[in-house]
């Protein structure tokens, strides 16, 4: 199969105009007027499929929700926003709820319809009561190496986050990054303490600016220490509420074109009307795509990463950046880069196409498979 006449991001995401080809699964090359039975995508732009490594739910449907079905609900509506690839996100639930959603995602691994599961974001139990957010407080557990391995066993684990400070959180990193990435999240922490939590292993901040302490200009926190350390991964949500555009420019500066990894934290009300939904156990109320707990607390996303790339263009994000931090960061994030993330031969043909003005999306392939 190839995929004629558009312009395409190559491996250093510079946009080119090659055509792609592709046997199966696999992009095998690009090059210039190849041959054989092919798509003609004439005026489009093709990028490397979005890979969403945070995503709890949308369309009605959330990984912890006690559904079989709702992981692969999931994979069909992330396609549709242009995501090729997810890490569903469990949240800080009982621990025969997490186990049972687990197992749920473990079934779902290989059968999906659209984007494929990578492995599963374990945002909690391992968090701070201080930094919560919409996180089920009576549900929170001091760092649980056994657990952690008994609930990988069920289905693996690509990223677990720990509030740093907790007592035993050290000994939890040393061990849990030899298994997948370890990320800081909801935590207290003081510069001090993330910096020496990302020299024992952590290496990626769940949403930046959320759930930890504000940077300040005498207690830079979790954030200055994110920023003064090159090896970390930020996750950054990028729906315009959680952070003002002004900061979010701030830090994809100061980040730089490698470190940052847009995520949707979509929850059930994502792609669905204003009202009241789950997460996690509570009750959450949309009102203006906003999801907040009764008391206000920013309660995850209802957007998509396709939207949020579209803001980070408004917003005076460079295009390149705004492609890598929705394709190659997240996938070097949680070590998958050797498969996804790029247009490159050897590579999964994960491919989002584009209009020109990359306003729209006009086909999305999944491992070679045309799925839009």
């Amino acid at each position: 199969m190839i995929l004629k006449n558009a312009l395409i991001f190559d491996e250093d995401f510079e946009k080119v105009k090659k055509d792609i080809e592709i046997t199966g699964e696999k992009i095998v090359g690009t090059a210039d007027n190849l041959d054989g039975d092919a798509f003609d995508f004439e005026g489009c732009v093709i990028l490397p499929g979005f890979i969403d490594i945070h995503t709890h739910g949308c369309g009605g449907y959330d990984v912890t929700d006690g559904r079989k079905e709702s992981a692969g609900e999931m994979s069909k509506l992330l396609a549709e926003n242009g995501v090729t690839s997810f890490c569903p996100t469990t949240m800080t639930i009982g621990v025969e709820k997490l186990e049972k959603s687990f197992a749920f995602i473990k079934e779902t691994m290989g059968c999906e319809d659209g984007a494929y599961i990578h492995g599963i974001n374990m945002e909690g139990p391992f968090i701070s009561p201080a930094k919560k957010g919409a996180q089920s407080e009576r549900d929170i557990l001091p760092p649980d190496f056994a657990l952690f391995e008994k609930l990988n066993s069920i289905c693996p684990v690509k990223l677990v986050d720990i509030a740093p400070e907790m007592p035993g959180a050290f000994g939890f990193i040393k061990k849990a990054k030899e298994i997948c990435a370890v990320s800081a999240a909801h935590t207290a922490a003081d510069y001090e303490t993330a910096a020496a939590a990302f020299d024992c292993g952590i290496n990626h901040a769940t949403h930046l600016f959320n759930a930890m302490p504000p940077l300040l200009s005498r207690s830079p926190g979790v954030v200055g220490a994110v920023f003064d350390d090159s090896l970390v991964f930020a996750e950054i949500i990028c729906d315009g509420i959680h952070i003002a555009p002004a900061v979010l420019r701030t830090a994809f500066r100061a980040l730089g074109e490698d470190r940052t990894v847009v995520i949707s934290d979509s929850m059930s009300a994502a792609g669905m009307r204003d009202g009241e939904y789950a997460l996690g156990g509570q009750t959450v109320y949309v009102k203006d795509g906003k999801a907040t707990l009764a008391d206000g607390t920013v309660a995850g996303s209802t957007t998509n990463l396709f939207d949020e790339f579209q803001n980070l263009l408004s917003f005076g994000i460079s295009l390149k950046q705004a492609v890598r931090s929705c394709t190659i960061n997240p996938a070097k994030s949680i070590g998958v880069d050797s498969i996804t993330g790029s247009i490159e031969e050897g590579k999964n043909a994960d491919l989002l196409v584009l209009n020109d003005e990359m306003t729209e999306i006009r086909a999305v392939f999944i491992k070679g498979k045309k799925v839009i």
